[in-house]
């Protein structure tokens, strides 16, 4: 699964990651422990655009079919082996698809002493994509966007510390994922893999993290040992 994550990089460098138009994405402070319920960054093409454009949504999918989003149960997370077919899914899997951008994320590795956190980032340390799906429910003269973060098996290094990890984008992915007129699956499924162990690292983190309240660069400070 994927429950928190950081994202810090700056301005410069997510315009061009992300190939957007500097003068429409903000300047946002460094997050180094984004949570559930949060609002959270994405990129897509919403209705009517033709170009990426960067926003803020809910971290945790509610369906745009829900009566009442207080009572309804949001997803922070989608399984890649039914992201096409689950109902809470597959409208938003056909044509509502973004990217979360990320410099990180956590896992926590059971022990006998409890959970010990890990941060996980890309070798080059460079910001990169989260798979995501993203959703607009309406009522009571009301408008909620929301997003989940698509999760897979785990690789050869996550694997050591959970069993599943987010589906990561390969940049030259972007494109297709993000295309609202590609809706067969058979296009979109083969991207939902796990990101090479090779490309990746992980370390261990003060249990600082596990509160949600905590968003400072103690978060991220590698421990030398688990604690």
């Amino acid at each position: 699964m994927c429950g928190r994550y950081a994202l810090y990089s700056g301005h410069g460098r997510l315009v061009e990651q992300f190939a957007l138009d500097a003068d429409r994405v903000p300047t946002l402070p460094p997050r180094y422990n984004i949570a559930p319920s949060q609002a959270v960054s994405v990129v897509r093409i919403p209705p009517g655009y033709s170009d990426r454009v960067w926003d803020q949504v809910l971290w945790g999918l509610i369906p745009s079919w829900v009566k009442d989003p207080k009572t309804a149960y949001r997803s922070i997370n989608a399984k890649a082996k039914t992201v096409a077919s689950k109902p809470s899914f597959k409208s938003a899997f056909r044509c509502r698809r973004c990217l979360i951008p990320a410099d990180g994320f956590y896992e926590w590795k059971v022990l006998a002493a409890g959970k010990q956190p890990y941060y996980i980032h890309m070798q080059d340390e460079q910001p990169f994509a989260f798979a995501g799906l993203w959703e607009c429910w309406q009522g009571d003269g009301r408008m909620i966007e929301s997003c989940t973060i698509i999760t897979t098996t785990a690789n050869e290094l996550v694997e050591t510390i959970h069993d599943r990890m987010p589906v990561i984008l390969p940049h030259d992915a972007y494109d297709i994922w993000l295309d609202p007129s590609l809706q067969d699956p058979r296009h979109l499924l083969p991207l939902l893999r796990s990101c090479p162990a090779s490309a990746m690292l992980a370390y261990p983190v003060a249990r600082h993290v596990n509160n949600p309240k905590h968003d400072d660069t103690r978060c991220i400070n590698r421990l030398t040992r688990e604690a």
